[in-house]
């Protein structure tokens, strides 16, 4: 197996990964996306424009809204903001939720050609080792959504450390991955006080490695990509 990383804000004119592509979004889309499922939606439909989110939730008027704007406020008029800890007390069974976010969104979008798709985060990294290992990937391609030019992307860096270790057959210690997405340049933010919408209520649930036991392979539907 192969392995290779794509920082998703550093793209020039770069080719498609072609096989395996898992798109990390740990603070905090794809922890989002995963509490989600956990709490019992049965579908997420992850869009970038706002535009395409509305037309959605025209069509589903039952859907759950979740969304935030580059910078991590809440998206105005949505449901949720984009927190996996204001989103864990909610009973979403049988829900159909649309995903609205800056970057992990974006990255499913540029690479929605893949063989294989997933969203990922560490409360489901072993869990996506091993249904990559499943599926008979030849080359896996990471790709790091939260690098940005005042963010080190160490949460995001550290998930596709995680996750590569397990599918070389390794056995790291998950706390020092924990500690990593603690530490990095965004994780930090949710600690200092000075950002209202970053609660670390949800740093200390997106620091939870393997905290649930599926991944989250990204689909088609028509037009549009879904996560079930």
């Amino acid at each position: 197996m192969k392995f290779s990383r794509i920082f998703l804000n550093r793209l020039q004119n770069q080719p498609d990964a072609a096989d395996t592509v898992v798109v990390i979004d740990v603070l905090r889309s794809f922890t989002t996306a995963a509490v989600a499922l956990a709490n019992g939606a049965q579908a997420i439909y992850p869009v970038a424009e706002i535009s395409t989110a509305a037309a959605l939730l025209d069509k589903m008027p039952q859907a759950v809204s979740v969304g935030a704007v580059v910078g991590g406020d809440p998206m105005p008029g949505f449901d949720f903001g984009n927190s996996p800890a204001q989103l864990m007390p909610v009973d979403l069974a049988g829900k159909t939720v649309v995903l609205s976010t800056a970057a992990g969104v974006r990255g499913l979008q540029r690479f929605r050609h893949a063989r294989q798709l997933y969203a990922a985060s560490l409360v489901c990294a072993r869990a996506t080792a091993e249904a990559i290992r499943a599926a008979g990937a030849s080359e896996v391609c990471f790709v790091i959504t939260g690098e940005w030019v005042d963010r080190d992307g160490d949460e995001d860096i550290a998930c596709a450390d995680y996750i590569e270790s397990l599918l070389r057959g390794e056995q790291p210690a998950p706390a020092q991955f924990a500690q990593r997405v603690r530490d990095s340049d965004f994780g930090r933010r949710f600690t200092a006080g000075s950002w209202p919408n970053l609660r670390p209520a949800d740093l200390e649930l997106c620091a939870q490695p393997d905290l649930f036991g599926f991944a989250m392979p990204v689909q088609h539907d028509g037009g549009h990509l879904i996560i079930r």
